[in-house]
């Protein structure tokens, strides 16, 4: 399997979509150029990468954040506080000097919450490629 010459330790993924740190629509502000300054200035990237997306739903939730590991996806909602921003710019600092991902930040566990009907450790479908079939795209199979 080829890798790539930037492999960060996780991914974390703040929402700036429809409702997220969206302040006239009465949401909590996201503070991304605070975020994005951070990361550039201590070079954070090296070690989680920060990606600003749009809408990562769900609504009732925002803000959002999404951290990917290899290990999985890991939900987060209602960040609304400076506070909890800075927890994860510490959190980024510290498993960068650790080189290693560290449990989240505490003041993020209660705010944790289950994305997809089924999370279970079962895939809900099998990705499959027939060599009779390629070129043509993956097919997904539904399992059960």
């Amino acid at each position: 399997m080829n890798e790539t010459n930037r492999a960060a330790l996780a991914q974390v993924v703040f929402c700036r979509g429809c409702c997220c740190g969206r302040e006239d629509r009465g949401f909590p502000a996201v503070p991304v150029e605070q975020l994005k300054a951070v990361w550039k200035a201590e070079r954070l990237n090296s070690a989680v990468q920060l990606t600003i997306s749009g809408c990562l739903g769900p609504c009732d939730r925002a803000n959002v954040a999404l951290i990917l590991t290899p290990s999985g996806l890991e939900w987060y909602g209602d960040l609304g506080e400076p506070a909890d921003f800075e927890a994860a710019i510490e959190w980024v600092r510290a498993c960068r000097a650790a080189n290693q991902l560290l449990p989240r930040p505490a003041e993020w566990e209660s705010r944790r919450f289950v994305r997809f009907a089924d999370e279970s450790n079962e895939p809900a479908c099998v990705v499959s490629r027939d060599d009779d079939w390629f070129p043509e795209p993956a097919t997904a199979i539904r399992k059960g």
